[in-house]
């Protein structure tokens, strides 16, 4: 099996946030668009897919014991 190994400069565009492609025109960077714009990135937060989507755990049994001991 052959691992690909990517060069420094790829890996450092790829994780870098100024050197990724912008989504809306491939052949722009990040850092060409907010030159563009007089623009500066003072903080960021970054997410990962699906992160930020917390589903609540729900216990049905015990919602439907309580509301049935709440109408006694």
């Amino acid at each position: 099996m052959t691992i690909p190994i990517q060069s420094e400069t790829s890996l450092v565009a790829e994780i870098s946030l100024l050197e990724q492609q912008f989504v809306k025109d491939p052949e722009t960077t990040i850092s060409d668009l907010l030159k563009a714009a007089g623009a500066d990135v003072v903080d960021f937060v970054r997410f990962e897919v699906g992160e930020g989507i917390e589903k609540e755990e729900v216990d049905f049994a015990a919602e439907v014991a309580a509301q049935v001991a709440g109408s006694n």
